[in-house]
């Protein structure tokens, strides 16, 4: 399956809608379950991300840096 650049770009700003909840979340002083069970799916979501070659190729050094730091 071939993906376009708009797909792959979807994909990467996606990612990082991840990431932002996840680092916001994080901030708190503490969390709920529901919270906890937000931060698990976010993190879940951009694991499976990164096990795909054309979204890793797809990162810069620093998305990528910024994904891991979240995970």
């Amino acid at each position: 399956m071939e993906l376009t650049q708009e797909e792959i770009a979807q994909s990467i700003s996606a990612a990082f809608d991840s990431v932002n909840l996840i680092a916001e979340l994080k901030a708190k002083e503490s969390v709920t379950e529901d919270e906890q069970a937000t931060i698990d799916r976010n993190v879940e979501h951009l694991s499976i991300m990164l096990g795909k070659e054309w979204f890793l190729e797809a990162l810069t050094a620093e998305q990528a840096a910024q994904i891991n730091a979240v995970i």
